[in-house]
């Protein structure tokens, strides 16, 4: 070959870009009921985070990050789907295990663990046999509980604020599972963040020769809260702000084990929650602050959840203020892993509206969402650049003491609220601003109506 064709063909390859060849390691941690304003990087004076401080300082920070639902189950399945929630029908996951994401990274030479909470398909009878069980959908190991730690409640009773005052470690009987065997039941509650972290140091520290996935689902601070003994009583923020330090020792564990392994300039960590906080619960549950709401509800503090991306020599350090959502992550670690969007057999699933924030993460450019539709129990919101409506709401998720369903307030004219002027949604500019109210309504319904939003 001439050096004149060989400098051309070069050319062309550095035009085209990087090539997929150098997979990243990616570390999903991904915790239950975190609320936007319960880290010291988005202004908690109470709670000591230095670890997912130093996380966000190093890497970028979002500040529109949504969960794909305010509660565990429609937020687990729109991550692992790419597909929203409200749009994806009466969708069989058991149909299509094989295009979630853990199942879509393994075709693609990753190994994959998932340790902590998975609660994507309710509470099966025995979910050591069940179809949608993680070792079904992807995972090659698993350690963890089929859903939240507040399930099942004891007998004869309901799990409300009271319960939630006067229980142990124990009073909730959660099976603790690793793979299709259940190791402990009941599980030591004060000891989950602890084992998951043990065990997620231990699968990073592995000698491997193919990239991996690792999805730490952390149960916890989803009430009730229970930090293991060390953690006990050091917090400003009590009992809640104990298992928050907790869980940021396990995210400084987490890294430390990457850099113990060397892979630090190989491996993409992002961190963020589930949903809003469980506010109402007390000293069970965290804040939103500065956002209105909180889990169950479609105001922000229902929806948007801090949101960290880590990776050395690749994602500058910076703050990011457009809007994206978990189930976005769907199509950028596909991304990721192939240097190609998704297969058409995954795009054409029914709500599949992830998107590739990949050149947000890595060149800095805009971010691709620029809208979202909020749905969580009757309340229902729409998102367009700074504007947003409410068609329905509601204060919290259910009544604390009683479980009691929280009333709906409907809008015949629709509340409105600019975010970038107003985050925490005290503003209504509905009085005069009908046109911008319409226009927002057949947005949304364009959303509602397409695949492709």
């Amino acid at each position: 070959m001439s050096s004149f064709r060989f400098l051309c063909i070069l050319l062309l390859m550095l035009a085209a870009g990087p090539l997929s060849a150098q997979q990243p390691n990616i570390i999903l941690i991904f915790v239950d009921d975190l609320g936007y304003g319960d880290l010291g990087c988005y202004g908690n004076k109470d709670h000591e985070t230095p670890n997912m401080d130093r996380l966000a300082t190093q890497g970028q920070r979002w500040t529109s990050f949504y969960a794909s639902g305010a509660t565990c189950v429609p937020s687990r399945r729109g991550l692992m789907t790419g597909r929203h929630p409200s749009l994806m029908g009466r969708s069989n996951l058991v149909e299509s295990r094989d295009q979630l994401m853990p199942a879509t990274l393994r075709q693609h030479g990753y190994a994959t663990a998932m340790l902590g909470k998975w609660h994507l398909a309710g509470y099966p009878k025995d979910f050591t046999i069940s179809p949608m069980h993680p070792l079904e959908c992807g995972f090659d190991q698993h350690l963890g509980t089929p859903g939240s730690n507040d399930v099942p409640a004891p007998k004869g009773k309901k799990q409300t604020r009271q319960v939630f005052d006067a229980c142990d470690k124990f009073t909730f009987q959660v099976p603790l599972i690793k793979g299709r065997e259940m190791i402990e039941f009941p599980a030591n509650q004060e000891l989950l963040t602890a084992r998951y972290t043990e065990a997620a140091v231990e699968w990073i520290k592995e000698d491997r020769d193919q990239p991996f996935f690792l999805y730490l689902a952390h149960n916890m601070p989803h009430a009730p809260v229970f930090a293991s003994q060390d953690f006990q009583g050091r917090s400003r923020g009590g009992r809640y702000g104990d298992v928050i330090e907790e869980v940021d020792w396990s995210v400084g564990q987490v890294m430390q084990a990457v850099e113990d392994a060397g892979i630090g300039d190989e491996t993409l960590v992002v961190f963020t929650s589930d949903n809003g906080p469980w506010t109402m619960f007390g000293p069970h549950g965290g804040t939103a602050q500065p956002l209105r709401g909180e889990k169950g509800t479609s105001w922000e503090g229902g929806y948007r959840v801090p949101a960290i991306f880590h990776w050395r020599g690749k994602i500058q350090p910076g703050i990011i203020d457009g809007m994206a959502a978990n189930l976005d992550l769907h199509s950028t670690f596909i991304k990721l892993a192939t240097g190609e969007p998704p297969k058409n057999q995954i795009v054409q699933q029914k709500g599949y509206i992830s998107r590739d924030l990949t050149d947000t993460l890595l060149r800095g450019q805009q971010t691709p969402r620029k809208q979202w539709y909020y749905s969580s129990g009757g309340a229902i919101a729409f998102r367009s650049g700074p504007f947003k409506i409410h068609l329905s709401s509601k204060d919290r998720s259910s009544n604390p003491d009683t479980r009691a369903r929280e009333p709906i307030a409907k809008y015949e004219t629709p509340l409105l609220f600019h975010l970038e002027n107003d985050v925490s949604e005290s503003n209504d500019l509905s009085a005069g601003n009908a046109e911008k109210i319409e226009q927002l309504r057949k947005e949304m319904e364009v959303f509602l109506s397409a695949d492709s939003n």
